[in-house]
């Protein structure tokens, strides 16, 4: 194992025993897990996990949640969070996610307080300052911990790392909120939620790794994959399967994009 990035991880060990008790925002994804199993490495039984579930949640990333924080022996709370009922959100501006997160770590915050917790960290990571996040001002303005950012991980890393300490996530494709798949200015509603989140387990079950299914409108699916993904779009059988059951979901119409998987695509329209 490299010395360097062995360092870091006990420089976060560091972070978390200065805290003494803290809660972790946990999604299940490969930041957050990485970032209960440090906390809980460094500081046990004061560390918790605490995750939002809601209509942009997936059920899977629920469960898989649920059941890494039972395998680990960290207590975990989870707390409803319905994006649709916060004032705006379903319009769907450019700062939706910051409406999101405020509201959820408000509620992670009272949740921490209730555990007699002062502390609750977020798992973005040096990556994630190169993208329009407006959800990190929200982290900011109400004091969360983001100690990978704070040490200076990278994804590579933290999958690195991840992949030495045999965490189920070493290899997991990135995920991020059923909302970012809307284009902003798009109502989104659950129907449509409901929509992409069976599109994208059709993918996820037919062994597809990284890849987001975008909807345009009511009816239209766009697909990201990685290219080297994409021969296997253009097998006949396999692409009208697709079509099919993207057309059983709701789906009207369905495209695939030539770009490819990239994160923030729905940012592209922003100018930024």
């Amino acid at each position: 194992m490299n010395q360097e990035l062995m360092s870091k991880y006990e420089s976060l060990k560091a972070y978390f025993k200065d805290l003494g008790k803290v809660a972790v925002a946990f999604s299940s994804g490969v930041d957050s897990t990485f970032l209960l199993y440090a906390a809980h490495d460094a500081i046990g039984d004061n560390a918790i996990a605490v995750t939002a579930s809601s209509c942009s949640f997936p059920k899977r990333e629920l469960n898989e949640a649920i059941d890494y924080a039972k395998s680990l022996g960290v207590r975990h709370f989870i707390v409803e969070s319905e994006e649709l009922e916060i004032d705006g959100f379903a319009q769907n501006p450019p700062n939706r996610c910051y409406l999101c997160k405020k509201e959820l770590f408000e509620k992670m915050f009272a949740l921490a307080k209730e555990q007699g917790i002062d502390y609750v960290a977020e798992g973005s990571n040096l990556d994630d300052n190169g993208d329009y996040r407006p959800g990190l001002q929200a982290v900011a303005e109400l004091g969360a911990k983001s100690p990978l950012r704070d040490i200076g991980f990278t994804k590579s890393e933290i999958r690195q790392l991840s992949k030495e300490f045999g965490l189920p996530t070493a290899e997991k494709q990135s995920f991020a909120c059923l909302a970012s798949r809307f284009p902003y200015g798009e109502t989104i509603s659950e129907k449509k939620l409901s929509m992409v989140d069976k599109a994208e387990q059709f993918l996820l079950d037919e062994g597809f790794k990284q890849f987001r299914v975008r909807i345009h409108g009511d009816n239209v699916a766009r697909i990201e994959l990685s290219p080297s993904d994409f021969p296997r779009m253009y097998d006949e059988a396999f692409r009208l399967k697709v079509y099919d059951k993207l057309k059983e979901y709701g789906f009207a119409y369905v495209a695939l994009d030539l770009k490819g998987y990239r994160t923030g695509s729905m940012n592209e329209t922003l100018g930024l």
